[in-house]
C-alpha cells in the first residue's frame, strides 16, 4: 500500500511542447531585432543619401564697389578759433566796466577802464617838458643867427684891417688880431648851431617819451581784440591791477564764430587727410542736426608715440549754436586712392585658413576664398584683397559647407501687394 502511494506521487517526464514555444519566442524576437538594425541601416543609408544629394538654401548678397569718399569717424573736442587774455597794461583802479561772461562784444568796443591818475600826471608832465625844450631850441636858433651875424662882421673887420694894414695905415698886430677875431666868431657860430642839434635831437627823445605815455594812458581803455564772447571775468569796479604784473587776467574772451576741432587721423587714413577734405559734425546734445566743416591744417608729420596725424577742423558757427568745449563726432570725407570692395561682417568665417567669404560660382556652387581686410566700418568690412564686386557671396554661411558643393539661393522677399503692383 505505501510502494503503490509513492510511486502515485513521481510526476510524469516533460513534452516537447514548451521548449518548442520557447524556442519560437527566442527566433520571433531575434528576427524582430535583426529586422530593427536592418530598418535603423536602410534609414540611416538613406539619411547619408540625402545628405550628400541636399542642396541647402542659403540668402546670398553682392559685393558692392565703394568709390565715394571714405567715412572716417573720429571723436573730438570743440575749441574757440581765437582765444585772448587780457591782461593790465597800465597801472590803476577799475572806474568801469562793461561787460560780464557772456557779453558779445564786437571788435575796438570798451570792456573795461582803469583811472591811473599817476600816469596821467607823467604824460603832462612830459608834455610840458616837451614846451620847454622847443624854447630852448629857439633860443639856440637865435644865437645861431647872433653868431652868423657876429662872424659877418668880423670878416668885414678883417678885410678892411688886413687892406689897411698892407697900406701902412694900420699895423700888422692889429690885422692879425681882426683875423684871430674871425676864426672864434666862427667856432662860436659851429658851437651855437651845434646847440641847435642838441637842443632838436632832446625835443625828439622827449617826444618819444610823450609817446609811450600817450600808448600806455591809451591801455586805460580796454578794448575788445576781436568779435567775440566774454566767458572769463576776473575783476570789477575799484579792483586795483597793476601793470604786466604776469598773473591773472583782467578778462578772457573767444572768438567763436568759427570753432575748431582737433583729431588724431590713424596712420591709415592720414595719407588722405588734407586741407579741404569735408567733414561733418554731429554733437550727441543735438540730435538730427550736423554741421558742415573742413580741414584747414594738419601737423603733416605723424605722432610717433601713437602714429596718428593731428588735424584741425575749422566749423563755420555764424548762429552761435555750436559752443567751445563740447564734445563732437567728426565724418572725416576721405577721398580713396582706389576703388574698393565692401561686404557684409556677418559674411565671413574665420577657421583655419584664416578669414574666408563663401563666394557663388554662376552655377551656385560654393567656393572658400580667403579675404584681407583693409578697413573694419563695423557692420561693413572694406576688403584689400581676395574678391571682386560684383562677386555673390552666402551671408552668414554654414563652417560645414564643402568646396563645389551646390545650394539653393533664397529669393529676395517680395514686397506687400500694394507696393508690389505699385512697382510693375
Amino acid at each position: 500500500m505505501k510502494a503503490h502511494d509513492a510511486g502515485a506521487d513521481v510526476p510524469p517526464p516533460p513534452g516537447t511542447i514548451p521548449f518548442l514555444l520557447v524556442g519560437l519566442a527566442g527566433l520571433g524576437l531575434l528576427a524582430w531585432g535583426a529586422y530593427g538594425h536592418w530598418q535603423r541601416d536602410v534609414e540611416a543609408t538613406a539619411t547619408l543619401e540625402r545628405i550628400k544629394t541636399l542642396v541647402p538654401q542659403v540668402r546670398t548678397v553682392v559685393a558692392a564697389q565703394a568709390k565715394g569718399p571714405l567715412d572716417l569717424v573720429l571723436p573730438g573736442e570743440m575749441q574757440a578759433f581765437t582765444t585772448a587774455a587780457i591782461a593790465a597794461r597800465a597801472t590803476g583802479y577799475i572806474a568801469e566796466r562793461r561787460v560780464d561772461i557772456g557779453s558779445r562784444v564786437k571788435a575796438g568796443d570798451l570792456l573795461l577802464r582803469i583811472a591811473a591818475p599817476d600816469l596821467d600826471q607823467q604824460l603832462a608832465q612830459a608834455e610840458a617838458q616837451v614846451g620847454q625844450l622847443k624854447a630852448q631850441l629857439l633860443q639856440a636858433q637865435a644865437q645861431v643867427e647872433q653868431a652868423r651875424a657876429n662872424v659877418n662882421l668880423a670878416n668885414l673887420t678883417n678885410n678892411r684891417t688886413t687892406t689897411l694894414a698892407v697900406q701902412g695905415w694900420a699895423s700888422r698886430q692889429n690885422a692879425d688880431n681882426t683875423q684871430a677875431g674871425v676864426l672864434s666868431q666862427a667856432a662860436a657860430l659851429a658851437a651855437a648851431e651845434a646847440g641847435v642839434k642838441v637842443a632838436t635831437a632832446n625835443i625828439k627823445a622827449q617826444e618819444a617819451v610823450v609817446d609811450r605815455l600817450k600808448a600806455l594812458t591809451a591801455f586805460e581803455r580796454v578794448v575788445a581784440p576781436f568779435d567775440g564772447v566774454v566767458t572769463v571775468r576776473n575783476v570789477d569796479v575799484g579792483d586795483l591791477v597793476r601793470a604786466d604784473n604776469g598773473g591773472t587776467p583782467l578778462l578772457t574772451m573767444d572768438q567763436d564764430s568759427i570753432l575748431r576741432i582737433t583729431v588724431n587721423v590713424p596712420q591709415n587714413d592720414a595719407v588722405g587727410v588734407k586741407p579741404g577734405v569735408q567733414a561733418s559734425i554731429t554733437v550727441p546734445q543735438m540730435p538730427g542736426r550736423s554741421f558742415d566743416g573742413f580741414v584747414e591744417r594738419s601737423s603733416v608729420a605723424l605722432n610717433a608715440a601713437s602714429r596718428t596725424l593731428t588735424t584741425q577742423v575749422d566749423v563755420p558757427n555764424a548762429d552761435q549754436a555750436l559752443r567751445a568745449g563740447l564734445y563732437a563726432y567728426v565724418t572725416l570725407k576721405i577721398p580713396r586712392t582706389e576703388p574698393g570692395v565692401t561686404i557684409p561682417a556677418e559674411a565671413t568665417v574665420f577657421n583655419r585658413n584664416g578669414l574666408q567669404v563663401a563666394a557663388l560660382s554662376d552655377d551656385d556652387r560654393v567656393t572658400w576664398r580667403t579675404i584681407r581686410v583693409r578697413r573694419d566700418l563695423g557692420r561693413t568690412l572694406e576688403l584689400e584683397s581676395g574678391l571682386s564686386a560684383d562677386s555673390r557671396i552666402i551671408d552668414s554661411p554654414a563652417p560645414d559647407l564643402r568646396d563645389g558643393q551646390s545650394v539653393e539661393p533664397l529669393k529676395p522677399p517680395q514686397p506687400p501687394g500694394p507696393l508690389r503692383s505699385a512697382q510693375r
